[in-house]
């Protein structure tokens, strides 16, 4: 009796290696980001609250972009990679926008829909899809990187350039993204090491870059309110509106925030945890925070209830607590199974081929690659 010939071995695909550091990154800068939108009412009649909020406006949206462009690719897409920038970005920016509109209609009375004045935090959707389509285009030029910057430069000195589409903030923003590629692209982490190798004196040092841009928030207080400084760091204005009289000198000034930002951002990475924390599954949800969490203040913005809360050292640190409490409940099991086909809708029907829709295992839109959530009843 012959013995059946030896089957060949099919190797097995191993899933990609997460570093728990990005995903410790993304959760904090969400974090700053529910702080920052919670801060903003407190602004007006704190000098502390305002000092806060220049700081985590100076790095908090660089460092998400920085972020986002490390897990991106400048290749270009595949039929799937295109389907996710319509399900994980489109898909749920003209959700949220309707959903914007018939919140501002039953509690406002009146709303104006317009898909093309993205509301609130929507912005940071069209971005991150301008932010794709023109990664390729970038990659084939010398010095994308400097390219980047005088467009980020450029723009500001165009007043039509506006809010439209978000375009004036996706541009400003820009550098931030194509860095974070870059960084990628030419390895530049990984052969410098800079996840792993952190010396004692990094620590310190971003220490030392924060308290001094504390300080300098603290000590030109009255400066700060009077140039509106808070405004430059959306990226959203030409300068001639942030600038009375003449602006020929905004692109220094817009030249310096990026620097601020860039600085910041280093500090800010060198002082996350590198390994495994309670911080790092709440990283892979970081899009139903952002895009959750402004429902969640809207009411306490809109009211007024934020304003003139005194005692600062009461409220303040209160205020911080709250905020990084809905951080942690808006990424949790139950909130994501509730929101999910709103925030990660498959929207297989829209395609002419089905197959390409995303299947089980997602991205994050920053780019946060996990598998979907264990069915329920498991360990």
């Amino acid at each position: 009796m012959s013995t059946p010939p030896p089957t060949a071995s099919v190797p097995t695909r191993r899933p990609k290696r997460r570093v728990p550091f990005w995903d410790n990154a993304r959760f904090a800068c969400i974090v700053l980001v529910v702080l920052g939108h919670a801060v903003q009412r407190l602004i007006y009649d704190s000098d502390i609250a305002y000092a806060l909020y220049l700081t985590i406006y100076a790095f908090h949206m660089p460092a998400f972009a920085i972020i986002s462009g490390y897990f991106s690719k400048s290749d270009a897409p595949n039929a799937r990679q295109m389907a996710r920038v319509i399900t994980d970005i489109l898909v749920p920016y003209v959700i949220f926008e309707l959903l914007w509109w018939l919140t501002k209609l039953l509690v406002e009375g009146e709303a104006e829909p317009n898909l093309t004045e993205p509301s609130w935090t929507l912005w940071f959707l069209l971005a991150l899809g301008i932010f794709r389509l023109v990664l390729p285009y970038l990659a084939l030029l010398r010095w994308p990187l400097l390219w980047t910057l005088v467009i980020s430069v450029g723009v500001g000195y165009l007043p039509n350039v506006d809010s439209t589409f978000s375009l004036s903030r996706t541009l400003g923003f820009l550098p931030f993204f194509a860095l974070g590629w870059w960084l990628r692209d030419r390895g530049v982490v990984d052969r410098l090491r800079l996840i792993e190798w952190r010396p004692w004196w990094t620590r310190v040092a971003a220490v030392a870059v924060f308290a001094i841009a504390g300080w300098i928030a603290w000590a030109g207080i009255d400066t700060w309110r009077e140039i509106e400084l808070r405004y430059w760091f959306f990226y959203d204005d030409d300068y001639g509106g942030l600038i009375s009289g003449g602006h020929w000198w905004g692109g220094l000034a817009r030249l310096g925030t990026i620097a601020a930002g860039l600085a910041l951002s280093a500090a800010f990475f060198a002082l996350l945890p590198r390994r495994d924390t309670f911080l790092t599954r709440f990283g892979q949800y970081t899009m139903y925070v952002y895009l959750l969490h402004s429902f969640v203040l809207y009411p306490f913005r809109e009211s007024g209830v934020l304003r003139d809360l005194e005692p600062t050292w009461l409220w303040l640190p209160t205020v911080c607590a709250l905020s990084v409490m809905i951080a942690f409940l808006l990424a949790t099991r139950p909130v994501r199974i509730v929101f999910r086909p709103l925030i990660e809708p498959r929207a297989t029907w829209l395609f002419a081929d089905p197959s390409v829709a995303p299947r089980a295992r997602r991205n994050d839109p920053t780019g946060s690659r996990r598998p979907a959530d264990p069915p329920r009843g498991s360990a």
